[in-house]
């Protein structure tokens, strides 16, 4: 079993909803996210999502396209967020890391390099935001033979055709984006997700995780009373970093990770 299948398992056998957290490599800094990524992870996180900047981030809203902008100024590379999850695992991390990014990048990088470098590395799977199952052959060739999951998002556009294609092609899990629209902290969820997750759940037995506007514990909780095994958070910590002094960002984003695992019962 993968680190990803492990946690998994280890969520439902606890009868728990997991928390994957991302965060975008390189924002505020590189050795910021070296210190974001640990902090994360004592908060609670389950799984960590290393946002792969990219100049043209179609899937995003203001607060990941900042991010990613950023980022790419400070010369942030494939190469530099691989070099970071070398780090973290150096450090002792432990827990599931995922490449979240586009296409192109991994293209221009080399598809099989790509894939020799990401598991050398120690991370566990890439998620293909912009990444159709008609092309992604080479790429879930390449994963597979070095022991990555490759994740596809799923939308409430998508055909019930597509959702069975997709989940045939997926392995760890499959992220479910919780709305037709791009990512960034919503106050409350869409009211179509209980029958999109349901219209999902008939195509494949992969845990769901759901993403896209989730940034408190009440979206939490309520992903878990859908039947999802875990819920994404990427926007909502953003600006949880945003809004913190530079000495207090590790703190700032343990504590918000603790409240919307239900860890710490306080406010941010």
């Amino acid at each position: 079993m993968s680190r990803i299948d492990q946690t998994m398992a280890r969520l439902r056998e606890e009868g728990q909803v997991g928390l994957i957290a991302y965060v975008t490599v390189g924002y505020p800094d590189v050795d910021a996210t070296l210190r974001l990524v640990p902090a994360l992870a004592a908060g609670g996180a389950d799984m960590v999502e290393l946002g792969v900047p990219f100049s043209d981030p179609l899937a995003d809203g203001t607060t990941i396209q900042r991010a990613s902008h950023h980022a790419l100024q400070q010369g942030v590379t494939p190469a530099v967020c691989l070099d970071v999850v070398k780090q973290l695992r150096a450090r002792g991390l432990a827990i599931p890391l995922l490449l979240m990014g586009y296409y192109n990048p991994i293209l221009a990088y080399g598809i099989e390099e790509f894939a020799r470098d990401v598991a050398g590395a120690g991370a566990d799977g890439l998620i293909g935001v912009d990444l159709p199952p008609e092309e992604a052959a080479g790429v879930r060739t390449a994963c597979a033979g070095r022991g990555l999951d490759l994740i596809y998002l799923v939308a409430p556009t998508s055909s019930d055709e597509r959702i069975a294609l997709v989940a045939g092609q997926s392995s760890g899990f499959l992220y479910c984006v919780s709305l037709t629209g791009v990512t960034g902290a919503r106050g409350e969820l869409p009211s179509g997700l209980s029958r999109f997750l349901a219209r999902v759940r008939r195509h494949t037995s992969l845990p769901l995780a759901v993403g896209f506007g989730i940034s408190k514990r009440e979206h939490v909780e309520a992903v878990a009373g859908l039947g999802a095994e875990a819920a994404v958070i990427g926007s909502a910590i953003i600006n949880v970093i945003d809004r913190a002094p530079a000495e207090e960002r590790e703190e700032r984003v343990r504590e918000y990770v603790e409240v919307v695992t239900g860890q710490r019962k306080a406010t941010i």
